[in-house]
C-alpha cells in the first residue's frame, strides 16, 4: 500500500510538472520554433546521458529509426503549435483546448490500428465538441490561439497512437531519444531553409536558459522517465485518469502567477469544465464496463 501511495504521489508530481510546461513557455522570450528547437536539443542530450548511464543499446534498425524520426517531427510540430497558442493567446486557452486530445485520439486510433470504433468514445467525443463550441462562441478574440491549440491537440493524439504501435517492440526511453533527435534535426533543417540561422539566431537571455533547462531536463526527460517508471506499480487506468489533471494544474498555476491576464469569460470555463468532465468520465465508465477478475 505504501509503495502504491509513493508512486501515486510521484505521478501527481509528474502531472504537475506537465502543467508547469505551459508556464515556462509563456515566460521564455523566444518564439515558438526557437523555443522548441532548444527544448528538443536539451531533451535529446539529457535522454542520451540517461540511456548511457543505464547501459541501454540504441541499435534498433535503420527503418525503425526513420519511423521514429518522422514521429519526432509530429511531436515537434505539436509543441510548436502549442507554444504558439500560448504566445498569441493565454495559458488557459491553450490548455483548455489541449484537453480535446482525447477526442482526436478516439477517432485516430480506430483508423490507424484497424480496431472497431467504440460508441463510448464517440459519445465522449460529442460532449467534448459541445465544450469546444462554447469556447469558440465566447472567445472569438482568441480564435487564432484556439485553432493553434486544437491543431496541437490533433497532433498529440496522432503521435500518441503512433507511439502506442512502437512501444510494443521498443523501450519508451529509446523511442523518446530518437524522436527528440528527429524533431531537433527537422526544425534545424527548416530554420536553415528559411534563413533563420543566417538572419541571426537570437541568443536566450540568462532567465531563458534557466527556463529552457527546466523545460528540457525536468519537464521532458525526467517527467517522461518517471511516468514510465510508475507504471511498474500503478495501472494504466490510474495513470491516464491522473494525467487528465494537467489542464487543471496548469490553469491554476497560470492564475497564481499571471493573475488577471489569464481571466477568461464564463463561457470559456463552462466549455472547459464540460471537456474535462468528459475526459475524466471516459476512463471511469470504460473501467466500469470491463469484466472484473475473480
Amino acid at each position: 500500500m505504501q509503495k502504491i501511495t509513493t508512486n501515486l504521489l510521484k505521478l501527481h508530481l509528474v502531472v504537475f510538472i506537465y502543467g508547469f510546461t505551459a508556464i515556462l513557455g509563456k515566460l521564455i522570450t523566444l518564439d515558438a520554433i526557437q523555443l522548441v528547437w532548444y527544448r528538443m536539443l536539451i531533451a535529446f542530450l539529457a535522454l542520451g546521458i540517461l540511456l548511457k548511464m543505464r547501459g541501454r543499446k540504441l541499435n534498433i534498425g535503420l527503418t525503425t529509426i526513420f519511423r521514429l524520426t518522422g514521429i519526432g517531427l509530429i511531436v515537434a510540430f505539436h509543441w510548436i503549435t502549442f507554444f504558439y497558442s500560448l504566445k498569441i493567446s493565454t495559458i488557459s486557452i491553450a490548455l483548455g483546448c489541449l484537453a480535446s486530445t482525447a477526442l482526436f485520439t478516439s477517432l485516430l486510433e480506430p483508423a490507424l490500428t484497424k480496431r472497431k470504433l467504440a460508441w463510448l468514445e464517440v459519445f465522449t467525443g460529442l460532449i467534448i465538441i459541445l465544450g469546444l463550441y462554447l469556447i469558440f462562441r465566447f472567445e472569438m478574440d482568441h480564435l487564432k490561439g484556439i485553432l493553434a491549440a486544437l491543431t496541437s491537440a490533433f497532433l498529440a493524439g496522432l503521435f500518441t497512437v503512433l507511439n502506442k504501435l512502437m512501444v510494443v517492440r521498443h523501450r519508451p526511453l529509446v523511442i523518446s531519444f530518437y524522436e527528440m533527435g528527429g524533431g531537433f534535426i527537422g526544425i534545424t533543417l527548416f530554420m536553415l531553409g528559411t534563413g533563420s540561422f543566417q538572419a541571426g539566431m537570437p541568443h536566450p537571455i540568462w532567465s531563458d536558459w534557466v527556463f529552457l533547462i527546466l523545460l528540457g531536463v525536468v519537464c521532458t526527460a525526467y517527467a517522461f522517465a518517471s511516468s514510465v517508471k510508475v507504471m511498474d506499480v500503478l495501472s494504466a487506468y490510474t495513470v491516464v485518469l491522473t494525467t487528465n489533471l494537467e489542464p487543471v494544474y496548469g490553469i491554476l498555476l497560470a492564475f497564481a502567477i499571471f493573475g488577471d491576464s489569464e481571466l477568461m469569460s464564463a463561457g470559456f470555463y463552462a466549455g472547459t469544465v464540460i471537456i474535462l468532465t468528459a475526459v475524466f468520465l471516459f476512463p471511469i465508465l470504460k473501467h466500469s464496463k470491463m469484466p472484473s477478475k475473480k
